[in-house]
């Protein structure tokens, strides 16, 4: 396949941006993706000549988002994997977090400096809402990959460039960790520059699940030498929840994650209360006398309504909000059959368009009370006996 004209491409580019922006007739329509991102930063009324303000966090904020952030396991095998590539001489790497704050940025020297001049450095928030329509911020907001080429970039400044973002994913549970770009001088683009990233991404992703499976055994390893002389019921997870190692329990792959405040229901094990240790969490029964059943009270009488938990010791009690009351309430009702989201959605709104809602409200819910309620469908755990007021 031949190359592009490129430079008859950006000026193509630049008469259709032009006519769009200043609400003219274009010759030809923006790509659909690119039109879309356009109608987004109009409707936010962001200046297509660049003057929006740019927002950089302190280097404070960037190293710590640079430790909370799993891409710290892999982007200095990125950068020696993309920096390797004969394309490297003229283009940067950056790496984002989900926010589209650039936590890391190397490359060419030439395209850094340029680089520069535009706010693109790290610590710079590079969402479309503080910097228009842009790879990054475009990928995010799309959750696809993106390229784009020279005026395809919403303000004028970005012209020069191309750009190439893929987002990264935590293989394990899905969740977006934040984006790889590569970016550079909209000339100097090559063809293999989306798949170069894509590719990159790929093995990144691949390495993070092998990164996981070592904390896991060595995890594992480390916590079933010190429980072994135990007879009581254990449970040992990461930082995520992701279970590590289990002893007189039962527990699915993950559990939600621990906070060290918090009591966690385990069955085989009652209410367990969190204990950081490096690594993880150790979860045990709050008492001697694990695996006894949890005693659930729903007092709506009161106001506000709470729930009391029973379990090896004091009951704890737990103030509700008036919809966490219903759901509970809806919950104990339909006894172990349980309820769906669209059940509940029925029951809380009156028709089943509000699953959304439903599920993260009992998302909240499961965090307040020690996830007491098990899913699909939402009913009480097992060891859990529940009834109203």
């Amino acid at each position: 396949m031949p190359q592009p004209d490129l430079a008859h491409l950006a000026k193509d580019l630049s008469r259709i941006h032009d006519a769009v922006i200043t609400g003219g007739s274009p010759p030809e329509q923006p790509r659909a993706l690119v039109k879309r991102s356009w109608d987004r930063m109009l409707r936010l009324g962001l200046d297509p000549a660049g003057g929006n303000h740019r927002i950089v966090a302190a280097e404070a904020d960037v190293q710590s988002r640079r430790h909370r952030s799993k891409l710290r396991l892999i982007v200095e095998e990125m950068k020696s994997v993309l920096l390797q590539a004969p394309e490297a001489a003229t283009f940067i790497l950056v790496v984002t977090d989900a926010d589209g704050v650039i936590l890391w940025r190397d490359g060419a020297a030439a395209a850094r400096r340029q680089a520069d001049g535009l706010g693109f450095v790290e610590g710079a928030h590079w969402s479309e809402s503080i910097v228009g329509t842009n790879a990054i911020g475009t990928a995010l907001a799309e959750e696809a990959p993106v390229q784009l080429f020279s005026a395809e970039h919403f303000e004028s400044a970005q012209h020069p460039w191309y750009c190439s973002a893929v987002p990264v994913h935590d293989p394990n549970d899905g969740r977006l960790l934040g984006v790889v770009d590569i970016s550079g001088p909209a000339l100097t683009l090559h063809p293999t520059v989306q798949s170069l990233v894509t590719t990159a991404v790929r093995l990144a992703e691949a390495r993070l699940m092998i990164h996981q499976q070592e904390r896991l055994s060595s995890l594992r390893t480390r916590m079933s030498t010190v429980l072994r002389g135990s007879r009581s019921p254990a449970l040992v997870v990461d930082d995520d929840g992701w279970v590590a190692y289990q002893q007189g329990v039962q527990a699915r792959d993950r559990i939600e994650v621990p906070a060290p405040d918090r009591t966690i229901l385990i069955p085989g094990a009652g209410l367990c209360l969190p204990e950081r240790i490096a690594g993880g969490w150790l979860l045990q029964p709050a008492s001697g006398d694990g695996g006894r059943q949890v005693a659930v009270v729903l007092r709506q009488s009161v106001q506000p309504a709470v729930v009391e938990i029973d379990s090896n010791g004091e009951p704890l009690t737990v103030p509700l909000t008036p919809r966490r009351a219903q759901i509970l309430a809806a919950i104990t009702s339909a006894g172990p059959t349980g309820v769906s989201a669209s059940e509940l959605s029925l029951k809380l709104y009156g028709d089943a368009d509000h699953l959304v809602t439903v599920r993260a409200e009992v998302s909240r819910l499961r965090r307040s009370i020690g996830a007491l309620i098990a899913t699909q469908p939402y009913r009480w755990a097992e060891g859990v006996t529940a009834r109203l007021e």
